[in-house]
């Protein structure tokens, strides 16, 4: 079901990105007290006292030329403004109406859009007089509203209640059994300027997200539909992560917070990787944390292009992935170009592949067919002169493929024995490139006891 869509726009930091948060429910949006914190288009489905709608947080207007990174904000916000059925423009009441408001007012108005107009930080009538004096902006009569402190909910609503428009009752609610099925909740993250909104910009076929040559310039974690071959696909752009020493930035660090719990909600994680500068530490760093979090993993080589004409460099790569992170041993390596569009579809064909294997269950016979083969072929050490015995092995859960051993004594099993067992399952079982699990269960001695 198309919701119905609401932009919240104004000068930078009146609150908008609070009284995003506010609506949704949740603290999505990062919040600072320094303007211009929001960049790109955040957006989420809300549900408001019986009222369904998507609403849209945008960065803050001001003039600028296009070619700036300030001017190319501006251009996001207007351009989600002409998406929107109801716009909510915020002042600060507290500041009253400053010149900055008028052309922006001014612009709103030239939309034709509807504009719900908000008078924020009105908190116990200390922005009041700022309120009134917003009558001038021309649209309409302010709400004073404290997104802080929730005040002024119940008139919002009910602007909302008469702004937005009717949904169409005979329209089917989005569900699993839609066609494309539930989403598949894609994260895109790696170091900053690696090419991540770029290449998601190519795969939507519009300029969704900000992009430049500044390094950093995404904040948020941005949630994105999309549709690859009939199949929906949740994307969500991320900050790019530095090394936690080189962050002193508080902004930077809620960022990458906000990165890391994209990667937590997805099912499959692209970590891209420059292909002029592969597999730098923090790289290495970055695909350790996907594993730990157990979601399924594709390494994208981005700005191919710049370096497809070395021969033998693609082999050489995967070679190296091989060698630097054992834990994810044969992971999809695909070589591609989010500038230039090229190599999107064979990513993809790796991301719902690696979907496939991270959801992947195998029978208990077949895994026990396995385990008497692999300790027969390399039997378990002995400890204080007795045998490790390991019994016998099933599969508890997967995304990802989580494995039970039982035996006795298996808390001294060494390292290297349960890495081959870990090794021997993925080989098994064709379950390349994605976090295995391995959970030893030690049967009690009733001996012990006596």
């Amino acid at each position: 079901m198309d919701l119905p869509t609401v932009a919240i726009v104004g000068r930078p930091n009146v609150g908008k990105s609070t009284l995003f948060n506010r609506l949704v429910g949740r603290k999505l949006a990062l919040v600072d007290d320094r303007p211009g914190v929001t960049r790109d288009r955040r957006e989420a489905d809300v549900q408001f006292g019986g009222l369904e709608f998507r609403i849209i947080d945008t960065a803050g207007l001001e003039e600028a030329d296009e070619a700036t990174l300030t001017g190319r904000m501006r251009m996001q916000t207007e351009a989600a403004i002409l998406a929107a059925d109801v716009v909510l423009f915020v002042i600060d009441a507290r500041a009253g109406v400053l010149p900055a408001d008028q052309p922006f007012a001014e612009l709103v108005r030239r939309s034709g859009v509807q504009v719900i107009l908000i008078a924020n930080k009105a908190e116990g009538g200390a922005g009041m007089a700022g309120a009134y004096e917003s009558f001038r902006l021309g649209l309409g009569d302010p709400i004073p509203f404290s997104a802080e402190h929730g005040e002024g909910v119940g008139e919002l609503h009910e602007a909302l209640k008469t702004a937005l428009p009717k949904l169409d009752p005979d329209l089917e609610d989005d569900d699993p059994d839609a066609p494309g099925g539930r989403p598949l909740r894609v994260a895109i993250v790696g170091r900053p300027n690696a090419g991540k909104s770029t290449l998601i910009n190519r795969m939507l076929g519009e300029e969704r997200l900000l992009v430049g040559p500044e390094a950093g310039i995404t904040r948020d974690s941005i949630s994105l539909d999309w549709e690859w071959r009939g199949r929906r696909i949740k994307l969500h752009d991320t900050a790019g992560m530095r090394r936690r020493a080189r962050i002193d930035d508080k902004l930077e660090k809620l960022a990458v917070s906000d990165g890391l719990r994209a990667v937590r909600f997805a099912e499959v994680v692209v970590v891209l990787l420059d292909a002029t500068i592969p597999f730098e530490k923090q790289d290495l760093t970055i695909v350790d944390l996907v594993e730990s979090e157990g979601r399924a993993l594709v390494i994208g080589l981005n700005k191919w292009d710049l370096v497809a004409d070395q021969p033998g460099l693609l082999k050489t790569l995967r070679e190296d992935c091989t060698r630097l992170l054992p834990q994810v041993r044969g992971v999809s390596v695909v070589p591609l170009s989010g500038l230039a569009g090229n190599g999107i579809d064979k990513l993809m064909e790796a991301v719902v592949q690696a979907s496939d294997v991270w959801d992947r269950r195998v029978s208990t016979s077949r895994i026990n067919d396995w385990l008497s083969e692999a300790t027969s072929r390399n039997p378990p050490p002995a400890v204080s002169g007795r045998r490790i015995k390991i019994r016998y092995a099933t599969q508890v859960k997967s995304r990802p493929p989580h494995f039970a051993l039982f035996g006795n004594q298996l808390n001294a099993l060494p390292k290297s024995y349960t890495r081959y067992l870990v090794n021997g399952l993925r080989e098994a079982f064709d379950l390349p490139g994605t976090p295995i699990r391995l959970s030893l269960r030690t049967s009690e001695n009733p001996f012990d006891k006596r």
